[in-house]
C-alpha cells in the first residue's frame, strides 16, 4: 500500500502553528502572585477612583459597582460610604491625593489588609459620525496596606457595542441609527450599566491574570 507523504513545506507550517498554540496557551497565566499569595489578604479597602474621563459622574458610578464583585471572590470590603465619609471628615475630597495616602496611615486609620486604587481612564458615549458607542476602561491597583507592596494590577474595558451589528440600511440609515444611539445613551445613561460590566472583569477572580480568590470563597486554592 502506498503511503501518502506530507510536504516539507506544510510539516514546517503544522510545527509553527502548534508552537503559536502552545506559547500562546502559555502566556495566558504569566503572572507571578509570589507577593499576593504571602500577603494573603482578607479585607479590601476600595478608595475612590481617579477619574480621568470628563464625565463627572464617572468616579461615583465605578465605585458603585467595585464592591460586588470583591465580595463574591471571598473578601471583606470596607463600606464604601464609611470610607467616603471618614476620608472627608479628615479634610481628603481629591482622589488623587487620597491615592497618595500611605499604606501604613490607611491601614491605622481602617484596618483593612489591602487597598484598591481604581483609575477611570474612558467613560461615556462618542459619536463617531457612522457609529456611536459607549465605552467604559478602567485600571485597579491592589496594594497591601501592612507593607505597601504592589500584590496585583490590570485593566479591563467593555462597550455597548460589543456583539452587535447595525442592522441600519445605507448611509443615512446608519447616520440616523449613530444618531438614535448617541441620545438614549445619553438620556438614559448607558455608560453606567458598561460600567458595571467594565468592573466585574477588572475585579472578578479566577480569570486568567486576575485577582486570586479571598479566604471566605469556596473557591479558594484556585485561580
Amino acid at each position: 500500500m502506498q503511503t501518502l507523504s506530507i510536504p516539507k513545506a506544510l510539516q514546517r507550517c503544522a510545527w509553527l502553528l502548534a508552537c503559536v498554540w502552545i506559547t500562546g496557551c502559555a502566556s495566558t497565566h504569566t503572572r507571578d502572585y509570589s507577593a499576593f499569595l504571602a500577603a494573603n489578604p482578607a479585607s479590601i479597602l476600595v478608595l475612590p477612583p481617579i477619574n480621568e474621563a470628563p464625565e463627572v459622574q464617572a468616579t461615583a458610578s465605578v465605585l458603585s459597582h467595585a464592591t460586588y464583585p470583591l465580595a463574591e471572590a471571598g473578601y471583606y470590603v470596607m463600606p464604601v460610604t464609611l470610607v467616603t465619609e471618614t476620608l472627608r471628615e479628615n479634610g481628603m475630597h481629591i482622589a488623587e491625593d487620597i491615592h497618595e495616602i500611605p499604606a501604613p496611615k490607611l491601614r491605622e486609620i481602617f484596618g483593612a489588609d489591602a487597598a484598591l486604587r481604581i483609575k477611570i481612564t474612558r467613560y461615556g458615549s462618542t459619536y463617531l459620525v457612522i457609529d456611536s458607542a459607549t465605552v467604559v476602561t478602567a485600571q485597579a491597583q491592589l496594594v497591601d496596606l501592612r507593607t505597601g507592596a504592589l500584590l496585583w494590577s490590570g485593566e479591563a474595558s467593555a462597550s455597548n457595542k460589543e456583539n452587535k451589528q447595525n442592522a441600519a440600511s445605507g448611509p443615512a440609515g446608519i447616520l440616523i441609527s449613530a444618531l438614535v444611539n448617541q441620545i438614549l445613551s445619553t438620556a438614559t445613561d448607558a455608560s453606567h450599566n458598561v460600567a458595571g460590566i467594565a468592573t466585574q472583569r477588572l475585579l472578578s477572580a479566577g480569570g486568567p491574570n486576575g485577582l486570586l480568590y479571598g479566604p471566605r470563597s469556596p473557591m479558594r486554592g484556585n485561580k
